[in-house]
């Protein structure tokens, strides 16, 4: 790979944001979707440079990077340290070399073990994910694994249930009844109040849905999606939400890298969609986004955006049935709720 022409469309679409978005001051940076720690630390080092040169950045910025935990990939850690890295996620999925091989992944346990350990000697703050509800997972197997993560663990874990969508790799097999052994709606549900009793007893509070942090350890750069926040999406399949121009622009570029690459080359975009979002386009997104995390949603803001994007009877059936709760201008979904989050957003918003 021609290391240089991917540094140089990074730095003109950054310059070709910045000039979109003046003034600005940019708290957190993430490298992700993919395997960016592929990616040379000279060129992680060069675009954040290039970040500090078009935007003013907080003293306490938060530049994360997402690594697959191979020693490849480990043995750049060091250097994208030095590139001004401070934050490390990786995708280890699971810790059984079976499930591994069931989910489509390269690394084995101990490989991921290893690589988490140079992590954690070259970085302060490094997170990592699990998936359960795994094929053949019993209730035993799922706490044992936890239990051993947790003790692994630094300052965050993200633990997301496996989901079968159409259209993906897991969806074929699954049509193909390629798929079997995978958990009853009722195991499911158990695998989530485990998930949520350990992670607690090890002091990881479920600060959204799927993420468990130590205090003050939460995803910055997370937190920016489900708060509602700005951010520009740089690089093949990324995705921004930011204010422009008088606009909430929402923008897409090319997922597959080289017709990114070509279109910055010759069009001086990767984008491929820009839309300016309604009010109420708005308003959904960050109901959406917001009733993931413990600390709710900001209706004076949601009702300022759309006065009527939610009624007031759907809120007050939702918390007469204890599944919402509603004080002092914040709407939480109360922590016994959560595993029913997408169906209490479905009666919300239809």
């Amino acid at each position: 790979m021609d290391q240089s022409a991917w540094v140089r469309a990074y730095l003109s679409e950054l310059n070709r944001l910045a000039a979109l978005t003046p003034d600005r001051i940019v708290s957190t940076v993430f490298f992700g979707g993919g395997t960016p720690s592929l990616m040379h630390p000279d060129t992680v080092a060069a675009i954040i440079e290039r970040i500090r040169a078009n935007w003013r950045t907080s003293n306490d910025i938060e530049i994360n990077l997402e690594a697959n935990p191979t020693s490849v990939e480990a043995e750049r850690f060091n250097g994208f340290r030095q590139a001004g890295v401070n934050r490390i996620s990786m995708g280890i999925q699971a810790l059984n070399d079976a499930d591994l091989k069931l989910l489509g992944r390269l690394h084995t346990v101990s490989e991921a073990e290893r690589a988490f350990d140079i992590a954690r000697t070259a970085f302060d703050r490094v997170s990592f994910d699990l998936i359960y509800a795994r094929q053949n997972q019993t209730a035993s197997d799922w706490e044992a694994e936890l239990t051993r993560a947790l003790g692994m663990a630094v300052d965050h874990l993200s633990v997301y249930q496996l989901t079968i969508e159409d259209g993906t790799a897991f969806g074929d097999r699954f049509a193909r009844g390629g798929l079997r052994g995978l958990p009853s709606d009722d195991l499911s549900a158990d695998l989530f109040e485990i998930t949520q009793s350990i992670t607690d007893a090890y002091g990881f509070s479920a600060y959204e849905v799927s993420n468990h942090a130590k205090a003050g350890q939460e995803s910055r750069h997370n937190l920016v999606y489900w708060r509602g926040g700005d951010y520009v999406g740089v690089g093949p399949g990324a995705h921004g939400r930011f204010d422009a121009n008088g606009a909430r622009l929402a923008t897409e570029t090319f997922l597959a890298p080289n017709k990114w690459l070509d279109s910055v080359n010759t069009r001086g975009t990767g984008e491929n969609a820009v839309a300016r979002l309604t009010t109420e386009e708005q308003a959904l997104e960050y109901l959406l986004m917001s009733l993931r995390l413990a600390e709710g949603c900001e209706t004076d803001w949601l009702y300022q955006l759309d006065k009527n994007s939610i009624s007031s009877s759907k809120i007050k059936d939702l918390s007469e049935s204890g599944r919402l709760i509603l004080e002092d201008s914040r709407l939480v979904v109360p922590a016994k709720s959560r595993i029913l989050l997408n169906a209490i957003l479905a009666q919300l918003v239809t």
